[in-house]
């Protein structure tokens, strides 16, 4: 039990290493929220009520980003990792959870009254034809953001020690919480016991993270003080951040906004979809991005460009090299993906093959989506924010102005609509207009990638160039890999049964095996230089963090 406690608050050094534990913590995690998904998708179909859902949970996350973010691990990190910081950590801890409390008090009991004027004002269809439910879901969600909003400001804490892994199970008992919300208290309250569900899940997500910050010394009575001045400080630099960060979930309810005008399903579809894709996105993206977060503000305190640079770049070398064939991968079989996840009860072939031209759209723009949270996340270690600032909102403007057009042309333009439906074998379906909202998403999310690597090169000296060969190996073996499974599904095809799930589960299997090891062949007669640092890393560092199966210490070695 010993060895399991310290394993769980062991300290954890090196890139990659973190990266790993992140990624594979991120991927227990996001198995838990595909179950969650199929439970919901099987319930309800994609339909009106799973579009109620999808919706209730709109504006608690703005508040969440917007507020949250506020003093967010972009913020504490960076003043955390300063050289002087170690005498003044708990008395700055202490205020902002005392600023946060007060500010998220009067947000979240504002908006309790408000909510049926704002959502009438998004979602009007919805807010008439349920009498009320979305307004009472949004509610109950409403404790959401207090809950997560603790829990950011411990990964701080949780980060700046290396303690990834308290970080990492976070997300575990988040969506734990809520599939007890769908089997166990949905059954007895109906949708509200969804909402009660995910309430629990939050309030998890922040518990797990008490145990260490109280170990440490952080939160003690004495230092939880408002302090408004000192408070003002870390707000006024990290206001910026804020709007960035709230640009993207600004877009989405926008985008969501806009799909309840497609018809009955069209959130649902959206939803899903883009779920599906961000399942990926946090075990690649988001865990290298994490990891790299703390070392790269610690490198540019102590003035370590060179450094800060280097790790930049193998971040980048390595989002590159996982998520490019995993885009390719998840294309060709993206219907079997969303049949074997969500293909069951209420959720019909329809449903089905609509949700998969979705995450088809937006799983191309996976790499462009994983890079920009390491450029944001390197820029905010670096103490610039206005660049993030900028490019976010100009590119939030275009999604939203882009969905917008695009869903016009689509309507009016029989062609351009035919193209569409033709190539994503979506042809004779009710409500492809909204595969307009995913295709703009993932042309701006390629806009944005591109003007941070501009802005990169501009900034940290040499960039692309030390990402050219990586980037054309990963591509050379995502074509590769692509064509393998796509041959593999031609030949199995007529093989195995696929109108039952074991047959679709297989198929799916075998030509995803095909086309992994294609790719990894071809890597190797390249001589990538990526493959080898992860077998590397897998073979002689990672096992050395798991004491309760080595026998070792919890603690690891640098690299």
């Amino acid at each position: 039990m010993q060895k399991l406690f310290n394993f769980v608050e062991g300290e954890v050094k090196g890139l990659h290493e973190a990266a790993y534990l992140l990624g594979s913590f991120a991927l227990f995690s996001t198995l838990l929220a595909l179950y969650r998904d199929r439970l919901l998708a099987a319930t309800f179909g994609a339909g009106e009520m799973l579009d109620i859902y999808y919706a209730a949970f709109r504006i608690p996350d703005i508040v969440f980003v917007s507020i949250a973010s506020l003093v967010s691990v972009f913020i504490l990190v960076p003043i955390l990792t300063q050289p002087d910081s170690n005498s003044d950590r708990h008395t700055i801890m202490g205020n902002v959870m005392a600023g946060f409390s007060t500010l998220m008090l009067i947000v979240t009991t504002i908006l309790w009254f408000l909510l049926p004027q704002l959502l009438s004002l998004l979602f009007p269809d919805l807010v008439s034809r349920q009498n009320g439910l979305l307004i009472l879901l949004s509610r109950i969600l409403l404790l959401q953001p207090i809950f997560l909003g603790f829990s950011g400001i411990l990964a701080s804490v949780t980060q700046v020690h290396g303690r990834y892994l308290l970080y990492a199970i976070a997300p575990l008992l988040y969506n734990i919480g809520i599939l007890f919300g769908i089997v166990g208290l949905y059954p007895l309250f109906g949708m509200p016991g969804i909402a009660y569900g995910v309430v629990l899940g939050a309030l998890l997500h922040m518990g797990i993270q008490v145990p260490f910050a109280l170990r440490v010394g952080y939160l003690r009575p004495a230092d939880l003080r408002l302090r408004p001045r000192k408070l003002w400080r870390i707000i006024s630099v990290s206001i910026p951040r804020t709007i960035s960060i709230s640009a993207n979930q600004l877009a989405l309810l926008v985008l969501i906004a806009m799909a309840a005008t497609l018809g009955a399903g069209s959130v649902s579809v959206f939803s899903l979809a883009f779920n599906l894709q961000a399942a990926p996105l946090s075990i690649i993206g988001a865990s290298y991005s994490v990891a790299a977060f703390p070392t790269l503000a610690r490198f540019f305190s102590k003035g370590q460009t060179r450094q800060f640079c280097d790790q930049i770049i193998t971040a980048s070398r390595h989002i590159i090299f996982w998520s490019i064939p995993l885009m390719s991968l998840v294309v060709v079989l993206r219907a079997h993906i969303v049949r074997v996840i969500l293909g069951s009860g209420s959720f019909d072939w329809a449903d089905t093959r609509l949700t998969s031209a979705a995450l088809a759209l937006f799983i191309i723009s996976l790499t462009a989506q994983a890079l920009s949270l390491l450029f944001v996340r390197g820029y905010y270690a670096a103490g610039e924010t206005m660049k993030p600032l900028l490019v976010n909102v100009a590119t939030a403007v275009g999604v939203v102005g882009g969905g917008y057009w695009l869903t016009i042309v689509f309507q009016q333009n029989d062609v351009w609509r035919f193209f569409v439906e033709e190539l994503l074998r979506v042809e004779n379906i009710r409500g492809t207009e909204i595969l307009m909202l995913p295709l703009s998403y993932a042309i701006f999310s390629v806009v944005n990638v591109l003007i941070f690597s501009i802005l990169y090169e501009r900034d940290f000296g040499v960039f692309r160039r030390r990402i050219g060969k990586p980037l054309f190996e990963s591509f050379s073996a995502a074509v590769v890999a692509g064509f393998f499974a796509y041959q593999t599904l031609d030949i199995l095809d007529n093989v195995l049964d696929i109108n039952t799930f074991i047959g679709v589960f297989l198929l799916g299997l075998f030509a995803g095996v095909a086309g992994i090891a294609a790719g990894v062949v071809l890597l190797h007669v390249l001589q990538n230089r990526e493959i080898k640092e992860v077998w590397e890393t897998l073979h002689h560092k990672i096992w050395r963090y798991i004491p309760i199966f080595s026998g070792g210490t919890e603690r690891g070695t640098d690299m």
